[in-house]
């Protein structure tokens, strides 16, 4: 009889407390189990930090280069990415589903590049995010721009659907041409989406006073690649960025279109998980570099 199994129980450890442990994660420990279980896939619970794959690029700039053949370029440097930033196309068609970090999805789209960027909409359901299994799902928020209140409403949309279903919600900081990329503009931005309700905010790293705009936003940043630059300057970017505050680096470009992709994200890593200094990491690029030539 099963009532029966208890009769000799006598380990209850009295003694010992029960753990109650906070989340590892920036302003994320009131969350739900399910929400904080899918940032752990985002996320390394060891560094708390992590390495975003992006090559979602093509939701407006078509086979950009570097992406033409995703299946050649990005799956081979899926093993080393904490998670892939993709769209719902890409994935189905080209990432193995064996892949098992976190997939982040990107969420609204519209104008392709020749039109208005900020005129976007929400471009995925709240159904299509639980089937394919999402961790994340990326929405652009152009704070300062023309659409600026639609853009805002998607992310707040997109919030609740989000925590409906509890998957998290990466709202993207946008800076059009006529906005300057200084702390104060990323302040404003990366804080208005933490405040209606962002799980985690995507902006851009500024070499004066990043460690302010990291300090004013309750929620984790990632910080983007942006445009190609050389191997050294893209580790120093990382470098600061995740020494001035923020919680990993999303970075497409400057890993696609480097030189060596899989040694770049490889080095990326070291820069984010085991805080290599970027002259460390650069030899530790040019290292694997030359054995694989």
């Amino acid at each position: 009889m099963a009532d029966r199994d208890t009769e000799g129980s006598k380990d209850y450890q009295v003694d010992v407390p029960a753990r109650s442990e906070p989340f590892f994660l920036k302003g994320s420990n009131e969350l739900d189990w399910g929400l904080k279980n899918r940032l752990a896939n985002i996320f390394d619970p060891s560094s708390g930090r992590t390495v975003m794959l992006a090559f979602d690029h093509g939701y407006f700039l078509g086979p950009t280069s570097g992406l033409e053949r995703i299946d050649l370029s990005i799956v081979p440097l899926t093993r080393w990415a904490d998670t892939l930033m993709c769209t719902r196309g890409i994935l189905r068609t080209t990432i193995p589903p064996t892949y098992t970090g976190g997939i982040v999805l990107r969420a609204s789209g519209g104008p392709s590049i020749l039109k208005e960027l900020s005129d976007e909409q929400l471009a995925l359901s709240i159904d299509e995010a639980v089937r394919l299994n999402a961790a994340a799902m990326a929405v652009q928020v152009f704070v300062g721009g023309e659409r600026e209140t639609q853009s805002i409403h998607n992310l707040t949309r997109l919030v609740d659907m989000g925590n409906q279903a509890g998957i998290a919600t990466l709202g993207v900081t946008a800076v059009g041409t006529d906005m300057v990329r200084d702390a104060k503009y990323m302040r404003l931005a990366t804080r208005i989406c933490a405040e209606l309700g962002a799980t985690y905010v995507k902006t851009y790293y500024v070499e004066k006073g990043f460690d302010t705009v990291a300090a004013a936003c309750p929620v984790p940043i990632v910080v983007a690649g942006g445009k190609k630059v050389p191997e050294q300057d893209a580790l120093r970017m990382a470098y600061g960025a995740v020494q001035e505050g923020a919680a990993g680096v999303d970075m497409g470009r400057n890993i696609f279109q480097s030189e060596n992709p899989s040694a770049m994200i490889q080095a990326v890593r070291k820069v984010v998980h085991e805080d290599f200094k970027p002259h460390e990491a650069y030899e530790f690029y040019q290292t694997l570099k030359h054995e694989t030539a």
